[in-house]
C-alpha cells in the first residue's frame, strides 16, 4: 500500500508557472505507474500525464502536451509535474495517483489516490 500527499498547487495568472509535488510513503514506490490526474468543477475526472516505474516512458494528454512535464526520483518516492504557459482551462484539482501496472492508461487502473491540491489560473 503507499500514501501519497501532493503539495505546490496555488493561485498563478495565465502564462505562470507551477509545480506539483507528490510525496509518497510505504515499501516499494518504484513497483507503481504513477500519474496526475485533474477535475475542474462540473466536469469528469482526466488524466493529465502518466509515467512509467522507471520513468522512462511518460504519457500526456493532448490539451497539456508541450506544456506540462511529469518525471519521478524513486530515491525519494516523488513525482513531479512541471506545469508551465497555464491557462484558465488548467483551473482544477489536482490529484496524484498511484497503478500496480507499468505506465497507466485507464483510471480504473489507478489504486491509490493523494487529497488533491487546487490549482487555479486567472486570466
Amino acid at each position: 500500500q503507499v500514501q501519497l500527499v501532493e503539495s505546490g498547487g496555488g493561485l498563478v495568472q495565465a502564462g505562470g508557472s507551477l509545480r506539483l509535488s507528490c510525496a509518497a510513503s510505504g515499501r516499494f514506490f518504484s513497483s507503481y505507474g504513477m500519474g496526475w490526474l485533474r477535475q475542474a468543477p462540473g466536469k469528469e475526472r482526466e488524466i493529465v500525464a502518466a509515467i512509467s516505474r522507471s520513468g522512462g516512458s511518460t504519457d500526456y494528454a493532448d490539451s497539456v502536451k508541450g506544456r506540462f512535464t511529469i518525471s519521478r526520483d524513486n530515491a525519494k518516492k516523488t513525482v513531479y509535474l512541471q506545469m508551465n504557459s497555464l491557462k484558465p482551462e488548467d483551473t482544477a484539482v489536482y490529484y496524484c495517483a498511484a497503478a500496480m501496472v507499468y505506465r497507466p492508461t485507464k483510471l480504473d487502473e489507478y489504486d491509490y489516490w493523494g487529497q488533491g491540491t487546487q490549482v487555479t489560473v486567472s486570466s
